[in-house]
């Protein structure tokens, strides 16, 4: 089987996929690591420590930037004496990454958000030959991960990030932190007070909306504690990419302003747009500044021109215009006036700024962005000095609909995730072929890989397939890969796991259809009605049968990290699957008038599966409502700074705005939140729905929405404590679970 791992390794070798599209943009050459070779080096070794300790010393690193003559990162790696392997690459991105192929090829090695299995081979399996790779462009993250993920992270968990995002290869990784601060100096300077500031931010949970000018004031106002924490951290976080040869991408400006330069400029052309989804102009409704008014490019050269004092700068910066916001006219000379205008207040201060912007407009609004129009906005900024994301690439990919952006360079994006939710997810044939259908377009102006999920740490898997595709010159055997997958996961040989993993990419990880977007759409974690969806991409025998595979398998691995993470959620998506067939009979058992059938579902559904999936996720310590409300606290200064932070935490997850305006879009299942917020909404449907069967009165949705409402706004300012350590024993509590309600599962598929 070792052997079959290294041989396996070898098919990644010599691969340079996309060598002949980056050559084609000189424009982007001078994107560049900046540090030295050294303080690369020494990143790289730092790093190797923390992940394997004294084992790192196994391993000799030298970053050598004359190794690659253009945009690609490479590594060469090699047997040296004493058994020791030699990693030489062009930046520390190159080598770490090429040391975890290593790692996960030849030692059978895993490091992932779930957890790690570093159980390494003594002495290092040696290399025959020299085992080169290369690597364009590789982007990571969203707009909105800021504020599903990352949004309370202390230094102690962004380092492990940054760490993760250079043995995955990512060298060109957004970095949005701590930007507020710098726009409260350019607005007090420009004559806006205090309070007028305090009306624009909004707070800490829902900061990626107030930066694409979709809301204001929410959860605010800012403490000043929030923003010095968040520029210290903010240092650290640039200094620890650049020391990896990754090239940051900054924040420039898109035209929102506060409404207060109104005031002190009554004759700027400001124009106050439409309410942002289901939100009024109380906040929401944003002012924004014609880019060809004179002040759009005064106060766009004051924010760079802080951004570059503070943060330094690597030339590309990204700002995303009219993000889900109608323009207001779809004129192409308008257009192409607009990216005109917003290039320039960039290129006013940086003359090698690169603007990086989101495709995502032309998906979300695809009447307005016709191909005149997209043509216009793109072409107002010289060819090669923009790069598209094309964010969403692996289930509505915007290239081919635009002839691949009309001539401007984009990323091939893997979205994947949206809101963070829980849940099981991915379209794993789209993404092993997406990326090569993408480089053969014709004319195509592909330029790297991407990952953009608005909220992370959840399905590894996926993560890791798409992190590899950059190192191919063609799609993985799914089949094939998996199996190592599964074998590197849990170091394990155990033929159960490798069977389970082919189902699980078979069934769960294999939606082919773009309706079913990871915007979770079990019941579970969606407010009651009568009238919810119940349809899966899905065989549910599958993925019973991977269910049971994996919790065979169990009594030699609960002790190691990554498999107790996998044991919790694919029984949590057991249970989600479960709620569903429960949910389908309450549904049937009400509209049929069958007071004991519905009263059997609803009962056993309330009082033992959703407490019991609460007692499961509460045993693992990822899957902790507490820990999310403890890192949101932890950044206070005071009890007034607590309550704030902690209200923003649990009306993200939940409410998403004062009144359920983007109701359950973030949910999350998690210990905690199951029991005090799920269930409790479940409790007073079914009690509901026995009452109207009881005294002979038709359920009434508006009348149970107003009811279940004080519920959800009740949790999101209970106040309560919730465990940030797990509870009970998580194989046990599996173990009971799946003897219970696996054989009801298999009779739900006769």
């Amino acid at each position: 089987m070792i052997h079959c791992i290294r041989s396996a390794f070898f098919a990644l070798l010599f691969v340079t996929v996309l060598q002949t599209v980056c050559s084609d943009f000189h424009t982007l050459a001078h994107l560049r690591a900046k540090a030295s070779d050294k303080t690369q080096s020494r990143a790289v070794v730092d790093l190797l420590k923390r992940l394997l300790g004294n084992r790192s010393r196994d391993f000799i690193v030298s970053v050598n930037r004359t190794l690659s003559n253009d945009s690609l990162d490479v590594c060469e790696l090699r047997s040296a004496k004493n058994n020791k392997i030699l990693a030489a690459g062009s930046t520390g991105v190159a080598v770490a990454t090429g040391i975890y192929n290593y790692l996960k090829y030849f030692c059978n090695c895993h490091v992932s958000w779930s957890g790690d299995q570093l159980n390494l081979p003594r002495p290092l399996p040696p290399l025959t030959g020299v085992l080169r790779i290369n690597t364009p462009h590789r982007y990571y993250q969203n707009v909105c991960t800021q504020s599903y993920s990352t949004v309370w992270w202390d230094w102690q968990r962004w380092q492990r990030e940054i760490d993760w995002m250079a043995l995955n290869g990512i060298n060109l990784p957004l970095a949005f932190t701590g930007q507020e601060a710098l726009w409260q100096e350019v607005y007090l300077s420009l004559g806006l007070n205090q309070t007028e500031i305090n009306r624009f931010f909004t707070g800490p949970g829902f900061l990626a909306w107030n930066r694409m000018g979709n809301l204001f004031q929410w959860g605010g106002p800012l403490p000043q504690s929030w923003h010095v924490k968040q520029l210290y951290l903010q240092f650290k976080i640039l200094d620890r990419m650049r020391a990896f040869g990754m090239i940051p991408v900054l924040p420039a400006f898109s035209g929102i302003v506060p409404e207060g330069i109104t005031r002190l400029f009554p004759k700027a052309n400001v124009t106050k747009l439409s309410p942002w989804s289901h939100f009024n102009c109380t906040y929401s409704c944003a002012y924004v500044l014609d880019p060809r008014d004179p002040l759009f490019q005064r106060i766009g050269a004051l924010f760079l021109s802080q951004v570059i004092k503070e943060f330094g700068t690597d030339h590309i910066y990204n700002t995303d215009t009219f993000n889900e916001m109608i323009p207001a006219s779809s004129d192409p000379t308008y257009l192409a006036s607009i990216s005109r205008a917003v290039f320039s207040t960039m290129t006013s201060v940086d003359s090698e700024a690169v603007w990086l912007m989101q495709g995502w407009l032309f998906i979300s609004d695809p009447l307005f962005w016709r191909p005149d129009q997209v043509k216009a906005l793109l072409h107002g900024v010289p060819l090669g000095r923009m790069i598209v994301l094309d964010l969403f690439a692996e289930s509505m990919p915007a290239y081919s609909s635009t002839n691949s952006f009309y001539g401007q360079p984009f990323i091939w994006c893997m979205l994947h995730n949206f809101g963070g939710n829980s849940g099981l997810f991915g379209s794993v044939d789209r993404i092993n072929s997406g990326p090569f259908d993408a480089l053969r377009f014709p004319n195509s102006t592909l330029v790297g890989l991407g990952l953009t999920p608005e909220g992370i740490e959840q399905n590894p898997v996926v993560y890791e397939l798409m992190s590899e595709l950059a190192w191919r010159k063609e799609p993985v055997n799914l089949f094939k890969w998996v199996s190592l997958y599964a074998l590197r996961r849990y170091g394990s040989l155990d033929e159960n796991l490798v069977l389970a993993w082919r189902l699980l990419f078979h069934s769960v990880y294999n939606c082919t259809l773009p309706q079913y977007k990871n915007h979770n759409r079990s019941p579970l974690v969606h407010r009651p009605s009568l009238h919810m969806q119940t349809d899966i991409w899905y065989e549910p025998a599958d993925f019973y049968k991977a269910w049971k595979l994996l919790f065979e398998a169990a009594p030699g691995l609960v002790t190691l990290e990554t498999f107790r993470y996998d044991l919790v959620d694919v029984t949590r998506q057991a249970l989600q699957l479960l709620t569903t067939e429960f949910y389908k009979e309450i549904r049937d058992a009400f509209q049929a008038q069958k007071l004991p059938d519905l009263l059997t579902a609803g009962g056993v559904l309330v009082y033992d599966l959703i407490p019991e999936l609460d007692r499961l996720l509460s045993s693992n310590e990822r899957f902790l409502l507490g820990v999310w409300l403890e890192q949101a606290q932890s950044q206070a200064m005071d009890e007034h700074e607590a309550l704030l932070y902690d209200m923003n935490a649990r009306n993200q997850i939940t409410l998403w705005g004062p009144d359920g305006n983007i109701l359950d879009y973030a949910s999350k299942e998690w210990g905690g939140l199951v029991e005090d917020y799920y269930l409790q909404r479940w409790s007073l449907f079914v009690n509901t729905l026995v009452e109207c069967l009881d005294r002979g009165r038709p359920f009434k949705q508006d009348v149970f929405n107003q009811a279940v409402f004080q519920v959800e706004k009740g949790f999101v300012y209970n106040q309560r404590k919730y465990p940030s350590k797990p509870l009970g024993d998580t194989y046990d509590i599996a173990r009971r679970i799946f003897l219970k309600y696996y054989p009801y599962a298999l009779k739900r598929l006769k």
